[in-house]
């Protein structure tokens, strides 16, 4: 998000998605496993959770948020759809502050830092080039001003404020810490009218905001489980096989009957489904695989 964000509530067209619906961990595909996990675990501050000759997963406490899986060779390709960056959920600002005193004694590189009224984010990249995010949310309620319009937008971070909330003595680093989740995943897509209609239209999310080339959707009355934009280009394919890409990301529905009742809408919709041992293998219009399973 670049510039200000055009407040566009919209309710989904389809029956809407239960809204304790979160996002889950994010499967990417790597170059080289070893340099990877090094990253997410001294940088990132991922706990390694498992692993095999060609694939590992990370977490937090036990809860998986990210899987790895090795294609040597794999390069960085930008112009195709898929991942923009994916997002962990810090629970505090102070968190926020750790992280960033983290970032600066590893000479971690950030690639950006913003104040989007709703949150406060860090932006970076992985080796491979699979963008991040990290950030706060604000309460709810700092989230529309007086006039009940939604206030998602893009300003400076004021990291030195953030940074106070250290006080004299902060704590060493100890990694991400308890209560860090998947917040929401940014994607690139095709067709932004396209993507709406699958994520609206059938999976049957709300629209929180819009810019011309980006639009940000919901369950719940969150800020966005997923944005999706087409900065990459306008009618972008699918990447390569030989490109590090997205594999799947997880939506995660609260319960079997929330599961059954969006497994019906995309069954209407004949969006393609595949039944598999850890849940339903979905796409939307941009080829972007969504693994739909009860928490």
């Amino acid at each position: 998000m670049t510039t200000p964000t055009v407040a566009a509530p919209a309710a989904a067209t389809a029956s809407p998605i239960d809204p304790r619906t979160s996002v889950g961990a994010v499967t990417l595909s790597v170059a080289d496993l070893a340099r990877s996990s090094a990253y997410y675990q001294e940088h990132i501050g991922l706990a390694e959770l498992g692993r095999d000759a060609t694939s590992a997963t990370f977490g937090v406490a036990g809860l998986p948020l990210l899987h790895l899986r090795q294609q040597p060779g794999a390069r960085v390709v930008r112009r195709a759809t898929g991942l923009y960056h994916f997002a962990l959920l810090l629970p505090s600002r102070r968190d926020l502050a750790l992280i960033i005193k983290h970032f600066a004694e590893a000479q971690t590189p950030i690639g950006g830092a913003s104040d989007h009224i709703v949150s406060e984010a860090l932006y970076l990249s992985d080796p491979d080039g699979h963008g991040i995010e990290i950030y706060r949310d604000r309460p709810r309620e700092r989230w529309y001003d007086a006039k009940g319009s939604f206030l998602m937008t893009t300003v400076a971070l004021d990291i030195y404020d953030i940074l106070g909330e250290l006080g004299e003595n902060p704590p060493a680093w100890g990694g991400l810490p308890q209560g860090t989740t998947m917040g929401h995943v940014h994607l690139q897509v095709a067709r932004i009218p396209e993507a709406e209609s699958f994520y609206l239209g059938v999976l049957g999310m709300d629209r929180m905001a819009a810019l011309p080339q980006a639009s940000f959707v919901s369950a719940g009355g969150y800020h966005h489980h997923l944005g999706m934009n087409t900065w990459a280009g306008v009618g972008v394919g699918a990447p390569p096989e030989g490109a590090a890409r997205l594999i799947e990301y997880e939506l995660v529905l609260p319960d079997a009957a929330a599961l059954d009742a969006t497994l019906e809408r995309i069954r209407a919709a004949q969006a393609p489904l595949e039944r598999r041992a850890d849940g339903w293998l979905t796409r939307d219009p941009s080829h972007n695989h969504i693994l739909l399973r009860a928490g």
